[in-house]
């Protein structure tokens, strides 16, 4: 996760409470009949090459750039502006 400041493009009132989502991979063996859970494998955690994040204001989900952009877009009153977004 990037040292930025986030910005819901969702609800526009959220810049504090998100929740970042791991995607996980855990192989498991039913009975084919009665369908009870045989065995489960230790769950692996899939690699991705961006999180997840998601406002816990307005439940949005969506890749981390979406709410570092709209940060960007939208600054803060009184936060310093970024002279490279220009």
């Amino acid at each position: 996760m990037q040292d930025k400041p986030y910005f819901c493009p969702n609800c526009r009132s959220n810049r504090v409470k998100f929740s970042v989502i791991s995607n996980y991979a855990q192989r498991f063996m039913k009975d084919a009949v009665t369908g009870a859970v045989q065995d489960f494998s230790e769950p692996e955690q899939l690699d991705s090459s961006e999180p997840t994040i998601q406002c816990l204001v307005c439940s949005f989900t969506g890749n981390e750039m979406r709410f570092v952009k709209q940060a960007e877009r939208e600054p803060r009153p009184g936060a310093p502006i970024n002279p490279n977004y220009m």
